[in-house]
């Protein structure tokens, strides 16, 4: 199946969005990045992927609503390979609530893993391939600071700051 993409523009930079197609998701395409520019591990544009602007309106106009202020949730389909372990950790940062923040610690506990999880759940985080949509900059460290960002902290700093948090 080919894979989709687009770039859009964001107060983050400019965004590559990559999906497939899928008759259930809004718009039409699952979801399967959203990168930002310098980003660790990003998604790059492959030789045979097919630039698909009109795939991924429904995608641009939530993201847009939602950097406006006047979003708060996604409702998206998202089309994203991980291991058993990482899928745990990323349905539960869909649980962490917009302008709310968890700990990595909330995390672990929150699948069933062990503290001594901790490290291995910031792996599943970090590894995160839909920043924003799945929101990963969400996640602090247990002291309150601004821990780890794939996408940069002064990005995961503007993220936060825009759902009003003030920590």
């Amino acid at each position: 199946m080919t894979m989709l993409y687009t770039e859009i523009d964001s107060p983050l930079g400019t965004l590559l969005l990559t999906g497939r197609p899928s008759a259930t998701a809004p718009g039409g395409t699952a979801l399967s990045s959203l990168s930002v520019p310098g980003q660790k591990n990003a998604a790059t544009i492959g030789a045979d992927w097919r630039r698909e602007p009109a795939a991924f309106t429904e995608a641009a106009r939530q993201l847009d609503a939602y950097f406006a202020g006047d979003a708060k949730d996604f409702t998206l389909e998202f089309a994203v390979q991980g291991t058993e372990f990482r899928q745990k950790v990323w349905d539960a940062l869909d649980s962490v609530p917009y302008g709310a923040t968890t700990t990595y610690g909330e995390i672990a506990a929150r699948i069933g893993a062990s503290r001594i999880a901790v490290r291995a759940v910031g792996g599943a985080i970090g590894a995160n391939p839909l920043l924003v949509l799945r929101p990963c900059h969400r996640v602090i460290g247990a002291n309150g600071s601004l821990t780890g960002y794939a996408g940069g902290l002064e990005r995961k700093q503007l993220l936060l700051g825009l759902e009003g948090y003030r920590g």
